[in-house]
């Protein structure tokens, strides 16, 4: 946001109200002043471009003997006034004929200087010749530029300034994020800094807490909305805010009346980004609008090309949107995405709605997300399993929006039941189960018809409440689905509904029932050439023969399942079969090789973040430490349930004679007092942690040290994953946080601890846990 404000000697106008955090920013900037001569931050109108450089340049004046001038280009119009402008603001005196450069370069020529150019993005071919002209001539001379876009300059460097650290929606609890969350957000308190300046007194309390966390989350943690959104507090309440939010153009329209127009409103402001665009940029930038969470490259060709943009022009509209800091560029596991902020999207969405197109890019983009779905869902079963299972995480947002349009538009319910259906493992592996069932309901109850995608989504549904042990709910969908099965002549849904209903009567305690059906679908499936049919139900029809005391049969059995799964390099079903054949070989007295059976399924489940499965392995796990280790035993039993509860369905009823007997062993060999305080060293425990206890790379801290550590639990989970030598992305993607989140975080504990490296922190985290190990 340009800085217009009153004039003071050195250069730079008065700060007129509080600068509210980037320390990381401030601190990176001043690095790359020391190793380059021009900088120029990018980033969209309203992130806080030229309110950051004005601070930087303050904290550097007494580095410069020659001064730091501030030099707004917002208001100027014509190319031709730059070099004169620049002149006039450096307070340069000439009456001479020579050409306005010369003077302004034989001025410059000695000095030691920095000069903060202030928006440039209107005239950046002149900028930079100008620019590139001074850099050449004056060795002392240093410039920090705000842009929407590189200059393109020789030697510059360029940094990116994201949108400001918000609360973490991960990380909230039920009464959404805790004050400490609250209090690291520089958007939240930027937030609270402008509304106390129109409403003495007001504070961030429990009672306003969430609602103050989603208006920041809504804004993107874009300061010039933030800002223009806390001068509502005059008139509205923090919660009639957060509820108008949706119109947030009309409503973000009161800015200061000493800034230029333009940043007066939030509409404004993106109007001047919008005219810097292209027409087909402008064209793109709409159609992009009916993606939500971002996409890729092949999404945009895919969904937005055609109609006045060629496919293979695309690209470079992306790479022009790119550079005017329309499209956040991010770089992920499986490569680049591209991501338009909530309120540029907004825009692009009612720029849309005007061309016309809206429908047809609509549908459009739900095509392609059933194309998605559904090579997602023929390519699960095989070595490119867990990319299909990142790439639908990353597309999470817009499979939502794509079903969304289904239930909302008449006549399209039947394809958002095929996109629904198609996630089936999806719905397990990301631990979504009540997402899964709530689409697949309002689908369902919005396309009755009798149709093959109704079977598919009843079984599907069914099998999801299974697993929630809703088992009323899913015998009247399976009998509905059999029925339709038979009536289209689906094998493959006379097969599933055999496999649902085997896997009911196994949680149910019936083993005797699960082998008949179980048997029924393996036969069904290989009748209808399903091999990840066959080795679904194998895996469990071998779980039955344990329970029943066939110990042969199921050794059998679940060494074919793996033998299968390992010629397919397959992961998913090879971890639940290994959890269970890991539970026979305990049974069979074979300890040291069933812990080492659990230890590789938690590392074979890590990259899905398979919560079920994983508190399925460490249940285990406790059950084998029982007699021996039963302080162990303890801790992972409340690391399980901690990890059961987050997935919100009860235990598995066929495991709870286990789960009893290890609890009543351990309690037992510890004492209730000892026992009660290692199974709460469990609940204690972040993901992370409890992660690294169950595969034997770290012991729990006690209590204590966990009430002393300066670190929030949040905190102490990412530094676990520092210590294992992931970088930020790595982190990111493995917590499915934006990079950014990531970033802020390691940040924070780099802070706290008072450490300047990565490699200081994981020696913390090691002597952490040595220090837990030995108490």
């Amino acid at each position: 946001m340009t800085m217009a404000a009153p004039h003071v000697s050195g250069g730079l106008p008065a700060e007129l109200n509080t600068f509210v955090g980037r320390r990381h920013e401030i601190a990176e900037v001043k690095r790359l002043l020391s190793e380059a001569r021009l900088v120029t931050l990018v980033g969209v109108g309203g992130v806080g471009k030229s309110r950051l450089a004005l601070r930087v340049g303050s904290d550097l004046r007494r580095a410069f003997h020659a001064g730091v001038w501030l030099i707004e280009l917002a208001a100027l119009e014509s190319p031709m006034l730059l070099v004169p402008a620049v002149m006039e603001k450096l307070e340069i005196q000439d009456r001479s004929v020579r050409p306005p450069i010369e003077v302004l370069v034989d001025h410059l020529r000695d000095k030691e200087m920095l000069v903060l150019l202030d928006n440039c993005e209107h005239l950046l071919d002149e900028c930079a010749a100008m620019v590139d002209t001074l850099m050449r001539a004056a060795p002392g001379l240093r410039i920090l530029a705000t842009s929407r876009q590189a200059l393109g300059v020789a030697g510059e460097r360029t940094m990116p300034l994201p949108t400001m650290s918000v609360p973490d929606a991960d990380g909230a609890g039920p009464s959404g994020p805790s004050a400490e969350a609250m209090g690291r957000s520089d958007a939240v308190r930027l937030f609270a800094e402008r509304a106390k300046a129109v409403l003495p007194g007001f504070e961030v309390t429990d009672a306003n807490r969430e609602s103050v966390a989603w208006i920041c989350r809504r804004l993107d943690g874009m300061p010039l909305a933030i800002e223009l959104a806390a001068v509502r507090l005059r008139a509205i309440s923090v919660q009639q805010l957060l509820a108008r939010l949706d119109d947030r153009f009309r409503l973000l329209t009161t800015g200061a009346r000493t800034a230029l127009p333009r940043q007066q409103t939030l509409r404004a402001l993106i109007d001047w980004s919008h005219t810097l665009c292209t027409e087909q940029e402008q064209l793109l930038w709409s159609r992009l609008s009916v993606f939500s969470g971002g996409l890729d490259l092949e999404a945009a060709e895919q969904v937005c090309g055609g109609n006045g943009i060629a496919v293979e022009e695309i690209i470079d509209l992306v790479n022009g949107l790119v550079d005017k800091s329309v499209l956040a560029r991010e770089e992920q596991q499986n490569g680049v995405r591209y991501r338009l902020l909530e309120t540029i999207r907004q825009y692009g969405r009612e720029r849309l709605r005007e061309s016309g197109e809206e429908a047809e890019l609509k549908a459009r983009h739900r095509d392609w997300c059933r194309d998605l779905a559904l090579r997602a869902q023929e390519g699960w079963y095989g070595p490119d399993q867990v990319a299909w299972f990142a790439r639908l995480r990353a597309e999470h947002g817009n499979l939502r929006t794509a079903m969304d349009y289904c239930l909302t538009t008449p006549g399209e319910a039947e394809a958002g039941l095929v996109i629904a259906a198609a996630l089936r493992f999806y719905w397990i592996a990301a631990g979504a189960l009540r997402e899964g069932r709530s689409w697949l309901d309002r689908l369902l109850a919005a396309e009755p018809a009798p149709t093959a995608a109704r079977a598919r989504a009843l079984l599907v549904n069914a099998r999801l409440a299974v697993l929630q042990s809703d088992f009323g709910v899913a015998t009247a969908m399976l009998e509905e689905s059999k029925e339709l099965g038979h009536r289209h002549g689906d094998p493959l849904v006379l097969a599933g509904a055999a496999y649902v209903c085997g896997l009911a009567a196994l949680i149910q305690r019936d083993p005797s029932g699960a082998v008949t059906l179980l048997g029924e679908a393996i036969e069904a499936h290989r009748a209808a050439d399903d091999q990840m049919g066959v080795v679904n139900a194998m895996m469990y029809l071998a779980t039955a023969h344990s329970l029943l005391g066939h110990p042969e049969q199921a050794a059998d059995l679940y060494k074919e399942c793996l033998t299968i799964c390992e010629v397919q390099n397959e992961h998913w079903f090879r971890s639940y079969t290994l959890w269970v054949f890991g539970i026979e070989t305990w049974k069979q007295g074979d300890t040291a090789r069933a812990v080492e059976m659990e230890r590789e399924a938690i590392q074979l489940k890590q990259p899905f973040d398979d919560r079920l499965g994983i508190a399925l392995c460490m249940e285990a796990l406790a059950w084998m430490a029982a007699e021996d280790e039963a302080e162990r035993a303890a801790v992972l039993l409340g690391a399980s349930q901690e990890s059961w509860r987050s997935f919100g369905g009860p235990l598995f009823g066929y495991l709870s004679a286990f789960h009893e007997s290890a609890e009543t062993v351990a309690r037992e060999r510890l004492g209730a007092r000892d026992f009660d305080a290692a199974f709460h060293k469990g609940t204690e425990m972040s993901c992370a942690e409890a992660l690294a206890y169950a595969i034997g790379r770290a012991a729990p801290r006690d209590k204590q040290a966990r009430e002393t550590s300066p670190l929030t639990r949040r905190e102490r989970e990412i530094a676990a994953l520092v210590a294992q030598g992931m970088s930020n992305k790595e982190i990111a993607a493995h917590l499915v946080i934006a990079q950014r989140t990531a970033e802020a975080h390691v940040e924070h504990i780099l802070c706290k601890l008072g450490f300047t490296s990565r490699t200081q922190i994981a020696a913390w985290v090691y002597e952490q846990d040595r220090s837990g190990s030995s108490s």
